[in-house]
């Protein structure tokens, strides 16, 4: 693409409607990408001169610039505008489109921070100056250091939210199951995500503590359960205990009769059964915290079903009251979803006036909104669940809780052929144990490995890496294989490999030192075209940050990240620190440097902790 000629940028070219003059002063410098958000003068030239020629505010051109990502064809940095989203709500023909790109670039006029202004295919290439990105780049990664890309304009000039978000939800009284290892890792990344862009997250882990088989679990523990197991291993035997009962209730209806006297006792808050339950509870959630300490994960407040026994009355009522509850012939009280004549409907309540899982998942939303008046609030559950919330989202509304637009389900797959080398996997804690175990083996099998403080806690770290990576590579709704040799490769794009690129990096800083400082860096050493790449690459990170802060997708970050640790691994093998001129040498330890700090600030978003040696 050559360059277009320049003319005077005071001319038009394209009929935009004016929205404003150009604003010379700070706020010029707002863009949702990382690229202008890091250079001064080319964010105030490059901006100015498109904001005159169209007529623009500088806040309506923002979603149409993006950083040119970096390719095997592209090493130079640049940015590029698209025309398109500037013309308008008319259809336009390609070639109209691009006669109109071709007329504004004629308009743009290069400089010492523009280099280059060309055209492709509907959009505006600026080249900017390569020491001035290089001199940019590291100061800002350095400035920022673990809040670069969370702290550009970008999301400093986003509103601060309350966002309340509910996952993991394992049931009490049952080993954690390899089921809510997606929920729990997924909810965990969307909430580091929005903590790190400056939003209040409460992290809600919701319990499933409440139901009929804590009636036969009560009354298989009375007949059959060990105060000194429950003590040494609780989880385990209740798990035991609740399948003999489970046995025992096929073979005696007496065993049957029990549970139901159980739960009826507990339902009708009987001391001795309610403690009995809160029992199970408790060493429930004693053990499950164990479990997320090993994935890094926390919870502000664990809820469940349990809190909203009464509440649900209380919706069943205010439903009642407004006409919205109907009864089937049976008894059974369903909503209809519809004013619109349409009969489909959700059941909200049994027969015999006791309350449903949808029920209690109503009060429970009232609740949190009443306590904590979030402006957003996200569950993060399996997508088999997805008409439940569509429902759940519905009746809100009827009930006139318009707050309920502000609910939002995320969605995820199933992971299929999941299993340890003995078989089948159930629990979590067996995948953890396996993937951490393979990792011990391989390093120990490896003549590169160093030599390790704690070598459980590394293989740890890099296991969950593994499993995290694998389950983030590709959209959340998807289903996906699990593979055991594609989470442990070393090589590819695994999450193994993100933690050697890390501990590689860590290791020329054990080697060579910290820089402190950039300001003396020669950016004339930082001139290669890997060096180039890395800086171009390094640029975009708050713009993929903001991609996955829109959707609550991973998978932007996953694979830049992955992108990075590659670019990374070509700088280093084309640009040596070792056997350097000093200025050289200084530089390229700035840029490895700055490209460890970025990629460990992207790990820790995912929730994996970066390992310093491997």
């Amino acid at each position: 693409m050559a360059a277009a000629p320049t003319c005077n940028p005071g001319g038009r070219a394209l009929s935009c409607r004016p929205c404003g003059t150009i604003n010379k002063s700070r706020r010029a410098l707002m863009f949702s990408w990382s690229s202008f958000h890091q250079y001064g003068a080319a964010t105030e030239k490059a901006l100015a001169l498109l904001s005159n020629v169209l007529e623009m505010s500088p806040d309506n051109l923002i979603k149409s610039i993006h950083a040119i990502p970096v390719s095997k064809k592209r090493h130079s940095p640049g940015f590029q505008f698209l025309v398109s989203s500037v013309l308008g709500g008319s259809k336009q023909s390609k070639s109209d489109i691009q006669l109109q790109t071709q007329r504004l670039a004629e308009q743009l006029k290069c400089d010492d921070v523009v280099s280059e202004i060309s055209t492709g295919e509907g959009r505006i290439n600026f080249r900017i100056n390569q020491e001035l990105l290089a001199k940019s780049v590291l100061q800002r990664v350095f400035q920022d250091g673990s809040e670069y890309g969370v702290k550009s304009e970008l999301f400093s000039r986003l509103p601060t939210r309350k966002i309340l978000i509910e996952f993991s939800s394992p049931n009490v009284a049952k080993k954690f199951h390899v089921g809510h290892l997606r929920s729990t890792i997924i909810g965990n990344f969307i909430a580091n995500l929005k903590e790190a862009t400056g939003h209040r997250v409460t992290r809600m882990n919701y319990l499933g503590d409440w139901g009929m088989q804590f009636g036969l679990l009560g009354a298989g523990f009375q007949l059959l359960g060990s105060e000194e197991k429950l003590k040494s291993n609780p989880l385990q035997h209740l798990v035991e205990v609740y399948i003999e009962a489970n046995k025992a209730v096929e073979e005696d209806e007496t065993m049957k009769k029990m549970a139901q006297d159980f739960f009826r006792r507990l339902e009708a808050r009987e001391e001795a059964a309610l403690s009995l339950w809160q029992r199970f509870r408790d060493v429930s959630i004693e053990e499950y915290v164990k479990m997320y300490q090993r994935l890094g994960v926390s919870f502000d407040e664990y809820s469940g079903e349990s809190f909203y026994q009464e509440k649900c009355q209380e919706v069943l009522k205010v439903l009642d009251a407004k006409g919205l509850l109907k009864k089937t012939e049976e008894g059974t009280g369903i909503v209809y979803l519809s004013e619109k004549g349409d009969r489909s409907y959700s059941a909200v309540m049994r027969r015999d006036g006791t309350s449903l899982y949808i029920t209690r998942d109503l009060a429970a939303a009232i609740d949190r909104m009443d306590k904590y008046d979030p402006d957003t609030m996200i569950y993060v559950t399996d997508k088999s669940q997805i008409s439940h919330f569509q429902q759940l989202f519905q009746i809100l509304k009827l009930l006139g809780h318009q707050w309920a637009e502000r609910c939002q389900h995320v969605p995820f797959g199933r992971v299929q052929g999941m299993r340890t080398r003995k078989g089948e996997v159930v629990f979590l804690e067996d995948v953890l144990d396996e993937a951490c175990s393979m990792v011990l083996e391989r390093m120990a099998s490896t003549k590169t490995t160093k030599e390790l403080a704690d070598p459980l806690e590394t293989a740890e770290r890099v296991g969950l890496a593994g499993l995290i990576i694998q389950d983030f590579r590709g959209l959340l709704a998807s289903d996906y294989q699990f593979n055991w040799d594609r989470v442990l490769q070393s090589r590819g794009d695994t999450g193994v490999f993100l933690q050697y690129s890390h501990a590689r990096l860590h290791s020329l800083e054990e080697v060579f030192g910290r820089v402190s400082r950039v300001s003396h860096i020669d950016p004339a050493c930082l001139q290669d075209p890997q060096a180039i790449s890395l800086l171009q690459h390094l640029l975009r990170y708050d713009e993929i940050l903001y991609q996955s802060s829109q959707d609550l997708q991973p998978k932007h970050l996953v694979l830049y990240l992955l992108a990075l640790s590659h670019l990374a691994a070509a700088a280093h093998k084309m640009l040596p620190v070792k056997g350097s001129v000093p200025a050289a040498a200084e530089a390229r330890t700035c840029l490895f440097q700055a490209a460890r700090t970025v990629l460990a600030n992207g790990m820790k978003l995912l929730g994996i902790t970066p390992v310093t040696r491997m």
